[in-house]
């Protein structure tokens, strides 16, 4: 007996420990796979980064060459004045040999003529000579002087000017070679991101070659769509709805609650193989093939979509169901090579969805949402007017009794202070008059001619 039930029981060990494994590589692939679209966003920020840093170098770059540009042309213009101002000094120079040389012939001729004349007049003519000569050097001095300061003023902002540009072109030197060496680094960070994002996105795509990955992935993609368009906060969608239909269970990704009780059915396929076969093919030919399977495969799933009739399984739900598709290409692509994808769904009752329709519906949901609980706190408050107008007229009705209690009141007073006055006081003071020691007078009780004002509670 326990022989013939011990392959029974290997075989149930065996499949258990098989679903085990799967179940355990299926959640290996599915933290792989959310790993992996973190870490594809973060490159695609960091590249994002990058890109911008690389624009705002290339500017600063264009910026210094122009200052560079500047720079030079300044440089040629002073080198220019500056060959011009040498050879002004050149001819200052010529000039001033030319004075030393008729210098020394005037010194020679005074020379000649002293001796010729030194036996009749040496004293008096050496004195007159020597005088003369002092005389003319002392204005060749000063003209010497008044040339070299002359010289000195023009040459000095020449001078300042042109150590001013050097400086200035040193400097554009070193911070041109400081921002080609950080866009070089950049360049070769943005370089290894982009082999790194290469690789983690040839990760993503054989993770997304499984059809468990593909449809996890799509599920997640719906999610987020359903997050970014503010739905989960209402809690207005049901995931993984299970219900009986003629083939046995159906269990769509998502269910939309509408305001007035309906409920629309979104279902998201995921068929990606031939499209990322295709993006691998070198051949065009091969490529389109693959397109057109790739738009084959969405057309073959709107017919299965079609099929399951959601329609029928949930009350008050419209005659169709929306079919989302988790990416915008995906759906691009296929209806570039059947461009009558979206009439053909519409015949078979499946609306297609890309994230960004599902979105504006989802809003459009939500704003019925919205409007629906305008309504009924509209409602309530209407029904606290009317409950607030009943009790308004009880009370105004209350009021009315009570100053018709007060204006009986003030009637019998008034009666009783006229009888206290004619019949009572009149006998009171007649005391006074007899007894003078009752000198306090008695009070008078005065009539309260004063009546309420009625409410007209009918106007209510």
């Amino acid at each position: 007996m326990n022989s013939s039930f011990a392959p029974l029981v290997y075989i149930l060990v065996a499949l258990g420990g098989a679903f085990a494994g799967a179940l355990t590589v299926f959640l290996l692939e599915q933290r792989e796979v959310r790993r992996l679209s973190g870490e594809k966003q973060g490159l695609l920020t960091d590249h994002a980064v990058l890109q911008e840093r690389l624009a705002s170098r290339q500017e600063k770059v264009v910026e210094l060459e122009k200052l560079l540009q500047q720079a030079t042309e300044d440089n040629h213009r002073l080198l220019t004045e500056k060959s011009e101002l040498s050879s002004a000094n050149k001819n200052l120079d010529g000039q001033l040999a030319l004075l030393k040389e008729a210098r020394e012939e005037l010194a020679a001729s005074f020379k000649s003529l002293s001796s010729d004349i030194y036996q009749s007049n040496s004293e008096s003519f050496l004195q007159i000579a020597k005088s003369t000569l002092s005389h003319f050097q002392e204005r060749a001095q000063d003209d010497l002087t008044r040339r070299k300061e002359a010289i000195s003023d023009l040459v000095k902002p020449l001078q300042e000017s042109l150590e001013k540009v050097d400086i200035h072109v040193r400097q554009l030197e070193i911070e041109r070679i400081a921002a080609y060496t950080s866009l070089a680094e950049q360049v070769k960070s943005m370089a290894a991101s982009q082999v790194r994002l290469q690789g983690e996105t040839a990760n993503l795509v054989r993770a997304l070659r499984t059809p468990m990955a593909r449809g996890r992935w799509g599920e997640m993609q719906l999610r987020r769509v359903v997050e970014m368009a503010g739905m989960v906060q209402y809690c207005d969608f049901v995931e993984q709805h299970t219900v009986n239909g003629p083939e046995g269970q159906l269990r769509p990704d998502m269910v939309i609650r509408l305001p007035n009780g309906q409920n629309i059915v979104v279902d998201s396929k995921a068929s990606l193989q031939a499209y990322l076969e295709a993006h691998e093919m070198v051949d065009d030919d091969l490529r389109l093939a693959k397109l057109q399977s790739h738009a084959r495969q969405m057309r073959n799933h709107l017919v299965q979509l079609s099929s399951k009739a959601y329609w029928q399984q949930f009350d008050r739900s419209p005659e169709f169901v929306v079919m989302f598709v988790p990416g915008e290409n995906f759906f691009s692509a296929a209806l570039a090579q059947d461009p009558e994808l979206i009439e053909f769904g519409v015949a078979q009752r499946v609306i297609l969805a890309t994230p960004t329709t599902l979105i504006a519906l989802l809003r459009a949901v939500s704003y019925g949402w919205r409007q629906e609980q305008i309504a009924e706190h509209a409602e309530k408050i209407g029904e606290l007017g009317r409950t607030l107008f009943r009790r308004l007229w009880v009370l105004s009705a209350h009021f009315e009794e009570l100053r018709k209690n007060i204006d009986r009141t003030v009637q019998s007073y008034n009666k009783v202070a006229g009888s206290f006055e004619n019949r009572v006081l009149v006998s009171a003071r007649k005391f006074q008059e007899i007894d003078t020691s009752l000198d306090k007078p008695l009070p008078e009780l005065k009539i309260i001619d004063k009546t309420t004002r009625g409410m007209v509670h009918e106007n209510l």
